[in-house]
């Protein structure tokens, strides 16, 4: 029994998120055409052997075995696949003879509802969940950063005067943020303003025994304050530095029970493998953070579908510079995951609770969206790509050479999932 609940646990979130974007990527096309006066033969969520079909007035229905796509065949729609379409067809209902604005529009609608339902999911969150505020007490403060020196603080950015409680009285004080470097998503170096102080300490929830830190005698609870005499802010500071001092002596001031104490610790080597692929050594001592309590600030509507529309752009922004990177070899291709992945996150996330597995669920959409944008045959930025030619040409490419270019497409594609589903599996037995 307990076998199959988590094998219920593991597939079920899975086909629910695939469900959903394939269902509404469809009915992206599947909507638009008929607004635009195409008929269409069959709608199909799935490939493959059909189980389960219905016929409407015009369109069939199909419910079929790979849940990992669907299609809508329309009617006069040249298929260099299969050759020059279904039969004859009504020339007002006919695809192809559609103007071709009318064609892109039909096309583009499949990712183009895909960043809708990122939006509409996200929008959702930011009214029934949240965003997440960070208590607006002071935690550690940087030694001569803004948030010491005030407004006495040059070339930062704009000063802003704030009102502060301490020990019940109120007081004023004016601030200049200053600019600082921070790794981004994909490890590299940016810039942004920032005022020396953090909300939370950096407080140690949990020893592993048996590591290093364990060893060292660090004990949960322990308040981490610097590191070889440099401060530490946040936890995520503190990795960073642990990570770059494998098998070397450092030294951890601490706070304990309200005094100062003062251990070295030597963090353990273990291999780690960056975005690029490359392998390499980094430093452990077997720490983890203690939980922080993150109030959460509920959306009015209005606002909710502004913050849902940037979140997508945002999501949108890392998903091509990912590609990008991909593409040019700074980002290594192990890190395209395929169909396993895919499940594993979604189990997690449902586990975390409904709105993680919603966030997710827009995360995809987004990256669905984007994927099917490229100009690659058998995708719809290759349908998209073929009409730009026609555009530019006057008269579209002769169905010999759309027939060879789906091939090649198809091909590709095929070369990506067997590759994808290559990486899944490595991740799963390493």
């Amino acid at each position: 029994m307990t076998t199959i609940l988590s094998f219920l646990s593991f597939v079920v979130p899975f086909v629910v998120v695939i469900g959903v974007l394939i269902l509404i990527h469809e009915l992206g096309h599947f909507i638009v055409a008929r607004r635009m006066g195409v008929g269409v033969e069959r709608f199909s969520i799935g490939f493959g052997p059909i189980l389960l079909r219905w016929r409407g007035k015009e369109t069939e229905y199909c419910l079929s075995a790979v849940p990992l796509g669907g299609y809508v065949k329309m009617m006069g729609e040249e298929n260099p696949l299969e050759g020059e379409g279904s039969g004859v067809v009504d020339p007002a209902k006919s695809f192809s003879l559609k103007p071709l604005a009318a064609r892109f529009l039909i096309v583009f609608a499949g990712p183009g509802m895909n960043f809708v339902l990122a939006a509409v999911i996200f929008a959702a969150l930011f009214m029934v969940v949240g965003r997440p505020v960070l208590p607006s007490t002071v935690g550690p403060i940087r030694d001569g950063g803004p948030a010491v020196l005030g407004a006495i603080q040059a070339g930062g950015g704009e000063t802003r005067q704030i009102t502060f409680v301490r020990d019940g009285r109120e007081h004023r004080a004016a601030l200049t943020p200053a600019r600082t470097k921070v790794a981004d998503f994909f490890g590299d170096e940016r810039e942004l303003w920032d005022i020396g102080a953090r909300p939370f300490h950096v407080k140690i929830g949990e020893v592993v025994p048996g590591e290093a830190a364990s060893k060292a005698g660090l004990r949960a609870g322990d308040i981490v304050v610097a590191l070889d005499g440099a401060q530490v802010l946040s936890f995520d500071e503190l990795a960073e530095q642990i990570q770059k001092r494998a098998g070397k002596a450092t030294e951890l001031t601490l706070e304990r029970a309200g005094r100062p104490l003062t251990v070295t610790v030597v963090p353990q080597p273990v291999k780690d493998r960056r975005l690029s692929g490359e392998e390499v050594k980094v430093g452990r001592i077997g720490i983890k953070p203690a939980p922080v309590v993150i109030t959460y600030a509920r959306s009015n509507p209005i606002v909710a579908v502004g913050q849902g529309a940037l979140k997508t752009g945002e999501v949108t922004v890392v998903t091509v510079v990912g590609l990008w990177k991909i593409v040019t070899g700074r980002l290594s291709a192990s890190n395209i995951g395929g169909p396993i992945q895919i499940a594993q996150v979604a189990a997690e996330q449902a586990r975390h609770g409904l709105g993680s597995l919603a966030f997710l669920t827009a995360a995809i959409s987004v990256n669905l969206a984007v994927l099917n944008l490229l100009p690659v045959p058998m995708l719809d930025g290759g349908h998209l790509f073929f009409f730009v030619i026609e555009a530019v040409r006057g008269r579209p490419l002769s169905l010999r050479k759309r027939e060879v270019a789906q091939q090649v497409g198809f091909f590709l594609l095929l070369l990506l999932m067997v590759f994808a589903v290559y990486n899944d599996l490595s991740r799963f037995f390493r």
